[in-house]
């Protein structure tokens, strides 16, 4: 029995998705003829309450669209220095926007509305123009950590007072969502751009859509057709989507049940230096200086469990719709009984 707990996005098509893909009805989409995507953009505009949506193949692609339509070239986003925007999407705010990140040292990736105002450039034409701040929710690298909400609304009013854009990263938004027991129209009133993956927590095989007003999503098709991701037939991959809307929301709470039970079994392991509070289905641990890395992920892939390091000493597990009940009792039962201070 493999365990793949690299991350949420390893998971395959449930029976029930492949068969609503299969009867999908498809156009030629750059033509947007294609009525299942045109279906699942409007669903996911009106769910948050916004004009306009487009499919994306990938949430990098949709979040580097949202970037460049509220940026110019020499101008600068501010981010956490978590974001995913500025450690995992191969430096394409500046290639792609020409545009530069301030960094802000946030808490897991979260930060408030006081650092935004001390991290917007004065006006003297030798610094770079402050035009956008974006967020993540949930946070990545914070260990699958949710926003409070009421902070974003501080943050909105700086960017209203100092006429900057807002962008969420809600990769894993639907997490957050049904954590906090939030409503995406709350969401949607508040930020300019929102991208949203399916193929995170969802269980699709592909796909994030950018959702926000008429004026600033007027050229998203036309930027995403530059990268390179108009697509034709792809109502194939969103009736996906569609699928995952109706029938994968809701069942997160498992995802986030799982992860906080995992998260207590590793909090008896002696050779664990630090667990990140878990509120998702996010989750992240040290391990103590004494322990190598690569022999304890070693020891779990001996018995087909599979995790991923993230960098500076952290290493991450992540809950998702494939991971059955069944692999979670060996996971348990595996950190239980095993030894993983012996050479």
């Amino acid at each position: 029995m493999k365990i793949d707990l690299r991350s949420d996005t390893v998971t395959k098509p449930s029976q029930g998705m492949l068969e609503a893909m299969m009867l999908a009805e498809v156009g030629d989409d750059v033509f947007r003829e294609d009525a299942t995507v045109l279906q699942l953009e409007k669903k996911l505009a009106d769910m948050f309450g916004k004009d306009s949506a487009l499919f994306f193949p990938s949430g990098t692609m949709a979040n580097q669209t949202a970037v460049k339509l509220h940026t110019n070239p020499g101008e600068q986003v501010i981010c956490d220095k978590y974001a995913h925007i500025y450690n995992y999407e191969s430096g394409g705010v500046a290639f792609n926007s020409g545009v530069s990140c301030k960094l802000v040292d946030g808490n897991k990736g979260m930060f408030t509305a006081q650092q935004v105002i001390e991290a917007i450039n004065p006006s003297d034409y030798w610094y770079a123009k402050t035009s956008l701040v974006e967020i993540e929710n949930t946070t990545n690298k914070g260990g699958g950590a949710c926003w409070d909400f009421e902070e974003i609304l501080k943050i909105k009013k700086v960017c209203d007072e100092h006429e900057l854009g807002f962008h969420l990263d809600g990769a894993r938004l639907w997490n957050a969502l049904v954590a906090k027991n939030e409503a995406p129209k709350d969401y949607g009133a508040i930020f300019d751009t929102i991208s949203v993956c399916l193929s995170k927590g969802l269980g699709c095989p592909i796909g994030s859509v950018l959702i926000g007003d008429a004026h600033t999503m007027g050229q998203a098709m036309r930027i995403r057709k530059i990268f390179g991701g108009n697509m034709r037939q792809v109502g194939y991959l969103a009736a996906a989507g569609l699928y995952a809307l109706d029938n994968h929301i809701e069942r997160l709470v498992e995802d986030h049940k799982k992860a906080k039970e995992i998260g207590e079994a590793l909090e008896k392991l002696s050779v664990i230096k630090i667990i990140e509070p878990i509120e998702t289905n996010i989750v992240i641990f040290e391990l103590n200086n004494d322990v190598d890395e690569a022999t304890f992920k070693q020891r779990l892939a001996n018995k087909d469990i599979h995790i991923i390091g993230m960098g500076g000493g952290k290493l991450r597990m992540v809950t998702h719709l494939d991971y059955t009940d069944a692999m979670h009792d060996k996971l348990v039962q595996v950190l239980k009984n095993s030894n993983f201070t012996s050479n």
